[in-house]
């Protein structure tokens, strides 16, 4: 094996999750080239990779199938070895079939993967965490046994939030590009208006979501909350997070960065559940969910843009009570 390729241009989280395919592949093959393609918008995560050669990005916005043709050429003319396709949609089972490499793997779910050299079964209510699922793609030619995922910030990407650690601190990421995963906004202030003082809290996200996170600071008493929306890079947020007391997430990308950089995570899950396999992976993490079942829960496997029952009590019926209760066990351990 010296040239390899792992395609996952699916979202942040599910790029995040595949990093722990690098991690393995560099550890059984560590001579290898490392390249990784995704989709445009993602490639941040990726930034200065030390195990990675490069990063292709597939744009969607030069035309879809024109830039899929660009990047089919680009990959025949690597020749590699190993083509492995994380992504379950046609356009990169085009791109794995006809890479030309001695060896492709892909979930059976491609419409294409009858070409590959092997396919294998992808089951997200079998339990089984998306990391273990993707690791059965390169088993064969690894072990059973998955890496955990990883991401590396720089010492630029940690220095610029180094002034941001002084004291204490707590992360919340109160969004998601699902309504059905998103804690609601007031539930967020409760929570809030309920921590010690001595604690300061940082807001996280992209710029769209820096309205939202206004609101929640514009109705809470808590005057020690900085809305850091669309202020630091994934990196960068990852960065704080990794020293953060706790990180208060939905099941949502910022939940796997927490995952990549081993930090203390509280994962909120509303309309999904952790069985789908896409739960916290650091060694302190606790998820948080409706304490008794609920007939219309999960609803889906993403979420919706609405309540379908238009009750929402999966997120309503969370405690703030048992919020609080992770992060003075966290406190605990310390």
């Amino acid at each position: 094996m010296k040239k390899i390729l792992i395609i996952q241009t699916a979202f942040l989280g599910d790029v995040v999750l595949a990093t722990a395919l690098i991690e393995k592949l560099h550890k059984y093959y560590p001579e290898a080239q490392l390249d990784f393609l995704l989709r445009k918008g993602n490639e941040a995560l990726l930034a200065n990779h030390p195990l990675l050669r490069q990063v292709l990005i597939w744009n969607k916005k030069e035309g879809k199938y024109k830039s899929l043709m660009r990047l089919l050429s680009q990959i025949r003319a690597e020749k590699y070895d190993l083509v492995v396709n994380v992504q379950r949609f046609g356009a990169t089972g085009i791109l794995t079939a006809f890479s030309g490499a001695k060896e492709t793997v892909g979930f059976e779910k491609n419409p294409f993967s009858r070409f590959f050299t092997r396919r294998y079964v992808h089951d997200v209510r079998s339990g089984t965490h998306e990391v273990e699922r993707n690791n059965m793609l390169i088993q064969s030619v690894t072990n059973a046994i998955p890496e955990k995922p990883k991401l590396y910030p720089s010492q630029t990407d940690f220095a610029k939030v180094q002034d941001l650690k002084a004291e204490p601190f707590i992360c919340m990421a109160p969004t998601s590009v699902w309504f059905t995963k998103q804690y609601p906004q007031e539930q967020w202030v409760t929570l809030i208006n309920s921590l010690d003082s001595k604690y300061k809290v940082y807001l996280l996200g992209s710029p769209a979501d820096k309205q939202h996170c206004e609101g929640i600071i514009s109705q809470s008493m808590n005057k020690r909350v900085e809305n850091l929306c669309g202020q630091l890079s994934l990196l960068q947020s990852a960065a704080l997070m990794r020293d953060a007391v706790l990180n208060y997430v939905n099941d949502s990308g910022p939940m796997h960065l927490a995952s990549a950089l081993n930090a203390p995570t509280c994962a909120i899950y509303c309309s999904t559940v952790p069985h789908f396999g896409f739960g916290p992976l650091a060694d302190l993490a606790t998820v948080v969910e409706r304490e008794e079942p609920l007939y219309c829960r999960p609803c889906g496997l993403h979420g919706y843009k609405a309540c379908p029952e238009g009750h929402f009590k999966c997120a309503r019926d969370i405690r703030n009570e048992q919020l609080l209760q992770v992060l003075e066990t966290v406190e605990a351990e310390r």
